[in-house]
């Protein structure tokens, strides 16, 4: 997860990865590459994904990228990148966007979590385990908004509804922790 996969390359260039960065739609791109399709395109739109046609409203370097700050090119386009982040990454175009990016997100949040090496700010962190934890005892819990017992199946929508909730909320806490991270400070 920590850069594309082994046997891939870049769809716009067709070669091997050089710089690689990751879009919200959690495909991969040599990062020069994915800022001159957005500089060849209306600059005040986010770029869309060659491949799925979906906005691209976070940019993501992959780890190797980011460690080679000392490189006058890498420190360059990781600068694009961050401005790009600080123009498109508050952008969430709606419910449907927002649901779109959910698996990306929480990959992403599940990974950070689990690595020691990572850190998630303690305030964010505790915020994602709260409302993970507030969502099992809803779910667990007998009482429900739509009772199991009395409505059946349909009882379980709300149980899901909750989920749901829960998901989006922590997507959204950890898409403003990776703005931070890679698009810097306004």
């Amino acid at each position: 997860m920590d850069g594309p996969p082994e046997n891939d390359f870049c769809s716009i260039c067709h070669a091997n990865f050089h710089l690689p960065s990751q879009a919200n739609c959690s495909h991969w791109y040599c990062s020069n590459c994915i800022l001159q399709v957005w500089n060849h395109g209306p600059a005040l739109q986010p770029c869309k994904c060659p491949l799925c046609r979906r906005p691209i409203t976070l940019l993501i370097p992959s780890e190797s990228t980011s460690r080679q700050l000392d490189n006058a090119e890498v420190s360059e386009i990781l600068q694009r990148i961050q401005s790009y982040n600080r123009v498109f990454g508050e952008r969430s175009e709606g419910l449907v966007q927002r649901v779109q990016d959910l698996p990306f997100l929480l990959r992403r949040l599940l990974r950070d979590i689990m690595d020691p090496q990572r850190s998630i700010p303690l305030v964010i962190r505790a915020r994602v385990y709260l409302a993970a934890f507030l969502s099992a005892i809803y779910v667990l819990s007998p009482i429900d908004i739509i009772p199991e017992g009395v409505m059946g199946l349909i009882g379980l929508l709300d149980d899901f509804l909750i989920m749901f909730m829960c998901f989006l909320h922590v997507a959204a806490l950890y898409r403003s922790v990776l703005l931070n991270r890679h698009g810097g400070s306004s």
